[in-house]
């Protein structure tokens, strides 16, 4: 091949490999958690500590590690702040949740919706039809209610109570009216469901929303660990069941950990 010839596209496209061991060295920063000495840094980045001591001191440089004089441990630096920080600011769920959405459709064949709290309540911003009849059920701009929707459940269980819990109680007054008998035996029964759905990861709704239609949905949580989103599948009764063991739920719920791994949610270092 001519020297002027541009070389052929490979199937990886070429890096800079010193790049990539250095970002070895900070990955292992960022896993153990707290300031580390050379010896565990070389260790977890497989490197012997001279070649990642010459890493650290270019790292250092760039300020994406700073080290601590006294104990001589190393941990992230002022830029490294900053580049998270810029990152975090750039999350955006519905954006990310797009093709994790659209993929989920495809696997499972139901209605996808991504709901986020609004001004009213539960509220669909995003939705993925089937074509299909039952669209219309999570169609974007439509608020759900907490006690008696898979989305709406999802948000009681999981959301922040100083914003459900005024929500819930006007639906609840509107459900029950004068009954206070009834008012109590919802509550009670409101309160079971969101129980459940803590323990099983996901909420759901066989037929209460709308008859005929079930549905389940699964919280998106984003680094802090708090909910930001949820993720709702809704098909008719016969085509799924509204089961928290069912193949359909573990879809759900594998796509909103996904999600909310995007979002830079650590289920093992967030509470």
């Amino acid at each position: 091949m001519n020297a002027s010839e541009p070389k052929r596209a490979t199937g990886k496209q070429q890096g800079i490999q010193s790049i990539e061991i250095g970002g070895s060295v900070l990955r292992a920063l960022v896993s153990s958690g707290r300031p580390a000495m050379l010896k565990d840094i070389a260790l977890m980045s497989g490197m012997p500590p001279a070649k990642a001591h010459r890493y650290l001191v270019s790292l250092q440089r760039m300020g994406l590690v700073s080290q601590d004089l006294e104990s001589a441990r190393y941990h992230l630096g002022p830029f490294a702040l900053t580049l998270g920080l810029s990152a975090l600011a750039s999350l955006d769920p519905i954006r990310l949740a797009n093709p994790i959405l659209d993929e989920l459709c495809d696997e499972i064949g139901m209605g996808i919706g991504l709901a986020v709290w609004g001004s009213s309540g539960a509220t669909i911003v995003r939705y993925v039809d089937t074509g299909n009849a039952i669209s219309v059920c999570l169609r974007v701009g439509r608020v759900l209610g907490l006690h008696d929707s898979a989305t709406g459940r999802c948000f009681g269980a999981f959301y922040n109570p100083s914003a459900t819990q005024p929500v819930l109680t006007v639906e609840l007054s509107a459900l029950s009216g004068k009954d206070k008998k009834l008012r109590i035996a919802l509550e009670q029964e409101h309160k079971a469901i969101v129980e459940k759905a803590r323990l099983d990861g996901i909420a759901l709704a066989g037929g209460s929303h709308t008859p005929g239609i079930n549905g389940l949905s699964a919280p998106v949580f984003d680094y802090t660990g708090q909910m930001v989103a949820a993720i709702t599948a809704v098909g008719s009764a016969g085509q799924f069941e509204a089961d928290c063991n069912s193949p359909e739920a573990a879809q759900v719920k594998a796509a909103s950990a996904k999600l909310s791994l995007l979002l830079g949610y650590d289920a093992s270092t967030v509470r």
